[in-house]
Formats: structure tokens, sequence, C-alpha cells
């Protein structure tokens, strides 16, 4: 868990000396860097789904995943909720920021990998290295949304966590070809939050969130039929 710990306290360091340096930024450089990390989401939305979809093995299920993901998250409302969640304690742009930031922190190969190996052999070096990179965007975005980002680290704690227990219980049952679908589906997601912050088109992200759990029903039941007819 030391390296989950450490990916943790990076994201907290960083939104802390991002809204401290937000301060002495003038509204026109805000605005720049509002600009800046809509077309960063969009980029790295763009390579993860490039770099990962021609590796996969049912390239049609991150539509499926989209599809079926918006329709529950819209009937939760998931979206709508989250907003008026955080619209008590600080503006309504902190929802936009912290639905980007726990995309990009929690969604890619060295977030999703890096507990399984740190799990199984105590490899600790995708963490570190995801770490650093969070470092970097947690106080970009906090130069733009405010300290609150700080709360996306404990989210990226328990999305860590939950995959190092998993494994270490179970042991290696995360195929790659899983991480692949995953990455393929979260790179359209952080895409999506990019859309939002250039204010091009609202496609409501955080409704779309259950689009990751897709590929792990579909994973879990095409284990479980090859047992049975196994």
């Amino acid at each position: 868990m030391l390296g989950t710990i450490v990916n943790t306290l990076t994201i907290v360091a960083g939104s802390v000396v991002g809204h401290f340096a937000k301060k002495g930024i003038k509204e026109k450089y805000r605005k720049v860097l509002f600009t800046a990390m809509g077309l960063a989401a969009l980029v790295l939305g763009f390579s993860t789904v490039s770099s990962n979809l021609p590796k996969s093995e049912y390239p049609v299920l991150f539509i499926v995943s989209l599809a079926l993901g918006g329709i529950v998250g819209t009937m939760l409302d998931i979206a709508g909720r989250f907003d008026r969640l955080v619209a008590r304690f600080s503006s309504s742009y902190l929802s936009q920021g912290l639905a980007t930031g726990i995309l990009l922190y929690c969604i890619g190969a060295l977030s999703i990998v890096g507990p399984v190996m740190s799990a199984l052999y105590g490899d600790n070096t995708f963490l570190f290295t995801n770490a650093t990179l969070d470092l970097v965007t947690s106080a970009v975005l906090a130069t733009t949304y405010g300290v609150g980002m700080v709360i996306a680290a404990p989210v990226l704690f328990l999305w860590q966590g939950s995959i190092y227990l998993v494994t270490s219980i179970a042991g290696n049952i995360i195929p790659d070809a899983l991480v692949t679908e995953i990455s393929v589906t979260g790179g359209v997601l952080i895409a999506s939050s990019g859309l939002g912050i250039l204010e091009i088109k609202d496609c409501k992200t955080m409704n779309l969130l259950p689009s990751l759990l897709v590929p792990v029903l579909f994973f879990l039941l095409k284990y479980l039929w090859f047992s049975f007819i196994g």
C-alpha cells in the first residue's frame, strides 16, 4: 500500500500548492490554464483510446459500455446529485474539476496495474511514476478549481486500495484484456470531460461513470460462462 499512500499524498500536496499559486495568478492567466486543462484532457483521452483500442479483443465493447452506463447514470442522475453536493461547499466549477481530476488520476494503466504489481510483487514503480504525474496534474488543476481538488485524493485511495485488496486476496485475477477495455472506455470519459471544460459540449461525464463497470461485468460473466461449460 506504500505506493498508493504516496500517490494519494502527492495529490493532496499538489492541490495545496496549486491553491496558493492561484492567488498570485491574474484572471486572464487562469482562463488560459482553464483552456489548457480542457485541451490536455482531450489529448490524454484520445491518446488513451488510440493506444488501447488496437489491442482490444472486443472493439465494440466500449460502445456498449457507454450506452448502458450512460442510461444507468442518467437514471440515477449521478451528475446532478454530484453537482448539488459540491455546490453546498464550493462553486459549481469545482464539480467539473473533480470529475476531470478523478478520471485523470484513476483511469489509466499506471493507476490500475500499479496496485496489482504492488500487491503481487511489492513493486511500487508504476505507482511512484503515477504519483509524479499526479503531483503536476493536481497542482495545475488546483490553480483553476481551487483547493477543493484535494477531495479527489481519498477517491484515488479507495480506487487503488480496492484493487490492491482484491489482488492480495484473490491473486492476479485482473487480465490485461480487462485493463485494455477499461482504459478505452475511460479514455472516452476523459475526452468527454475535456469537451465540458472547453464549453464545447456538456456530456454529463459523471452520468457515464457506470460505463467503467460494464467491462468488469462482461469479463466476470465470460469467466463464469466458461467455468460452467468447462
